[in-house]
């Protein structure tokens, strides 16, 4: 009999994994393995057939109370083996008395509704040029700034807007290399932030939190202005939550294109943060 074990995934073999998911057209980015290994290392799964890696999983906790799965793939020669039920039950065994969030593809959400998911809503992905966007844009007054670190008033910003204090997360994204992030600061607080990131393919920003549509609009041309010239015909993704009208409409008016989705799922309930300010979430893959 083959000899299929499960364990904790190694950084190197993470790195794999995100090759896996930039293979199935879901574009990651150039240091995300790093990122998101930060936030539980003991959160990445690999299923391994006779010592070769065939399946991956991620089910990372942010605390006691909120979980976020991910990077749930199985190559494609040994799908329907029953090889990716077994790692999604050690997925959810590591996160066992926690609500667990996920953004399921349109072809697993059957799958994850009989595990106990419920749908909360969609998330679409839109994409247009670098240049494009820039152009589109109108002209503002808004400040923004660089980001520093995280300080403890973007941790708070950030609480509301996330289901969990994500530190060791935020401390890796808003420093790693390649990313961009800028900053709002109305009245001596925060009304919003976004984050750039080079990807497979593109760019994406994420998140793109604000207080409102032209707070974001000010985030997203600060962030794709430094875009280097020589790559402004890239593209460029933003995943917007379908509760958000102002986002689905900031779409529209610059032009983007909806080019993929996801259903929102929990395990227990839907969290309540203010959707009405998520103008781009984090991630699909963790949130």
């Amino acid at each position: 009999m083959p000899d299929y074990q499960i364990r904790t995934l190694t950084a190197e073999e993470l790195r794999h994994a995100v090759d896996w998911a930039g293979r199935e057209g879901w574009n990651p980015g150039h240091e995300d393995a790093v990122c998101f290994r930060s936030t539980d290392p003991d959160g990445f799964l690999g299923g391994f057939l006779d010592g070769e890696m065939i399946a991956s999983v991620s089910a990372v906790n942010y605390d006691d109370a909120f979980s976020f799965l991910g990077f749930y793939i199985v190559r494609p020669e040994f799908r329907g083996s029953g090889h990716g039920l077994e790692i999604a039950q050690h997925a959810l065994a590591h996160c066992t008395g926690r609500n667990m969030g996920l953004d399921g593809v349109v072809e697993q959400q059957d799958n994850y509704r009989k595990s106990g998911f419920v749908f909360a809503y969609n998330n679409y992905r839109f994409s247009g040029t670098v240049s494009g966007i820039l152009s589109s844009l109108p002209k503002t007054s808004i400040e923004v700034a660089p980001i520093g670190g995280l300080s403890e008033d973007l941790r708070i910003y950030d609480r509301a807007l996330f289901p969990a204090h994500r530190d060791a997360f935020l401390t890796e994204w808003l420093s790693a290399p390649g990313h961009v992030s800028r900053v709002c600061i109305q009245k001596g607080r925060i009304a919003g932030y976004a984050t750039l990131r080079p990807c497979l393919n593109g760019y994406k920003v994420g998140p793109l939190f604000a207080d409102d549509p032209d707070i974001a609009l000010a985030l997203l041309a600060a962030v794709l202005a430094e875009v280097p010239a020589d790559h402004r015909s890239s593209e460029v993704y933003v995943d917007m939550p379908q509760p958000n009208a102002a986002a689905f409409a900031l779409a529209d008016a610059l032009g983007l294109e909806k080019v993929f989705e996801t259903a929102r799922m929990y395990s227990d309930h839907e969290p309540d943060i203010d959707l009405n300010r998520v103008f781009g979430v984090t991630t699909f893959e963790l949130g």
